[in-house]
């Protein structure tokens, strides 16, 4: 059973999945137009507890420490459900934007969680990565991909 959301026009289907985090603002999960999947900014965050993945917290709520490695792969998981709630798959994947908050401490390990998930580069998809001073949330990384799907989206409530 899909818990995809659409609101469909003629051009376009919009894609809200309660397998992902919620957005923090208001724009959609995905957008799908045509065969062409436009998935928006995906974090780390846990969709059922809205925790975020390798963070560790100070009394106060600072962060204190982060492990990268952990953010990269639930960052991974929450794209994966995204794309499945767009009927796409990973191998759809063509080109994915990564966002790094500290790219001299974290590029190497991010680097070595996108091989584990793209060991291929023959099938890896298209990849830039940009360091940036912060994201909304306390994350130290953020994904936003494109995908080319060749199949129907799924039917609301199919």
């Amino acid at each position: 059973m899909s818990d995809m959301k659409p609101a469909s026009t003629a051009s376009h289907d919009v894609i809200q999945t309660q397998a992902a985090p919620r957005p923090v603002g208001t724009y959609p999960h995905a957008r799908r137009v045509g065969e062409l999947l436009f998935l928006s900014g995906i974090g780390p965050r846990d969709a059922a507890t809205n925790a975020i993945a390798g963070n560790e917290y100070f009394a106060d709520g600072r962060v204190r420490r982060y492990d990268i490695a952990a953010q990269a792969r639930a960052v991974f998981a929450n794209v994966r459900a995204v794309l499945e709630a767009s009927g796409a798959h990973w191998e759809d994947l063509v080109d994915v934007t990564v966002y790094l908050t500290d790219m001299g401490r974290d590029f190497k390990a991010y680097n070595a969680v996108w091989a584990e998930h793209f060991p291929d580069i023959e099938t890896a998809p298209c990849r830039t990565t940009l360091g940036i001073t912060a994201l909304p949330t306390p994350i130290a990384i953020e994904l936003k991909c494109t995908a080319v799907v060749r199949q129907p989206a799924p039917a609301a409530g199919a």
